[in-house]
């Protein structure tokens, strides 16, 4: 008997191989770290596509998986002990993946810390800060008339992005060499791009965060990445 057998989630999106990592996403800056990061570091997987609708999130099968109704999530068949393992949080995702293979996360505790540390600032920080500025930006938030809170998140997008290029002066990479902070950090800037929001943030005013995109995005394993799973059916 198949161990996913014993997930929910299976009984909706399921594994043709189910001895291989199964990834439930949708391409978003959260949703692409998991899959460039199984891509970068070669692992097999089978990617599920998970829309961002209510049907799919909310659903029970999905539930089962993340009581969060965000993706990605994941199961690894083979974690842990040789036990399956379940995670969601897309940070969370990647320094599993970087240990399990001993990947992208430093040669040594020091740098893997470091490189955490810069996981982090995207999770708590340049993620949701990015995120409120599409709102405000792109979407619904952009029909309040009150300038105060697009007024917050482009400042303080500004100042994020400011950190980055002090950050990159001289640097290829956010912490060392290529790694998951990378993965982590990079999307989010594209977003950029899908919110239409470059200029309000001074985006031509900065001269090592964009080259170090331009970079990221030249990457077969990143451009594979960021079209897994697809985002129409």
């Amino acid at each position: 008997m198949s161990t996913l057998e014993n997930f929910p989630i299976n009984t909706r999106w399921t594994a043709e191989d189910p001895t291989v990592i199964q990834l439930y996403s949708f391409p978003t800056p959260n949703g692409v770290k998991a899959s460039i990061a199984l891509e970068e570091m070669g692992l097999p997987y089978e990617a599920h596509r998970v829309t961002l609708s209510d049907s799919d999130v909310k659903s029970d099968e999905f539930l089962s998986l993340n009581p969060n109704n965000k993706i990605p999530a994941l199961i690894d068949p083979n974690g842990p002990d040789g036990a399956p393992i379940a995670l969601w949080e897309s940070g969370a995702i990647l320094i599993y993946l970087g240990e399990k293979t001993g990947k992208f996360i430093g040669r040594t505790d020091a740098e893997k810390y470091q490189i955490i540390k810069w996981v982090m600032f995207q999770m708590g920080g340049l993620g949701p800060m990015l995120g409120q500025l599409g709102f405000f930006v792109k979407f619904a938030g952009s029909e309040i008339e009150d300038p105060r809170p697009r007024e917050r998140y482009v400042a303080e997008a500004k100042r994020l992005l400011n950190v980055l290029e002090g950050e990159l002066a001289g640097k290829e990479w956010i912490a060392g060499d290529y790694s998951i902070a990378d993965m982590a950090i990079a999307p989010w800037l594209a977003a950029l791009d899908f919110y239409g929001a470059k200029e309000i943030v001074g985006w031509d005013d900065l001269k090592n965060v964009p080259a170090y995109l331009e970079r990221f995005l030249a990457r077969p394993a990143v451009q594979k990445g960021r079209a897994t799973p697809p985002r129409e059916g």
